[in-house]
């Protein structure tokens, strides 16, 4: 199966109401995107077979399962396997990219984003991945 030219739906994991809002109006208003939230980890890994994401979005520090966690249980399901993430967090140093980066994510977003270029920051990353 080819993927599309574009990505269309998006999974977005952030336990911060606030930020969880102005990202979910950014990529809807803004991007035009298909969005699913999700206030956990476990509610993400719950989710995420069913809604089938283009991208997955996931906020590296959250109670619980926390981003990196998310992410290695999300990789172990077959439907998300290896849907592009990117992870969006303010520890953006060189080194902790390189380590997001080895535990599967194609790239980091930093916070605080952008709301007005978040979408085309998220179809670079997804062109990237699928290239």
């Amino acid at each position: 199966m080819q993927p599309s030219t574009e990505p269309k739906r998006i999974l977005y994991v952030e336990d911060d109401e606030d930020i969880r809002e102005i990202a979910r109006l950014a990529l809807e208003l803004v991007g035009g995107f298909e969005v699913m939230l999700c206030a956990s980890g476990e509610q993400a890994v719950a989710s995420a077979t069913a809604f089938n994401p283009d991208i997955i979005l996931l906020d590296v520090m959250m109670p619980g399962m926390d981003g990196p966690s998310t992410l290695a249980a999300l990789r172990r399901q077959p439907a998300v396997s290896h849907t592009p993430v990117a992870f969006m967090t303010a520890k953006i140093q060189p080194q902790e990219i390189a380590t997001y980066k080895e535990m599967g994510a194609t790239d980091v977003i930093a916070k605080p984003f952008d709301p007005m270029t978040l979408p085309e920051q998220i179809r670079t990353i997804w062109r990237k991945a699928v290239a």
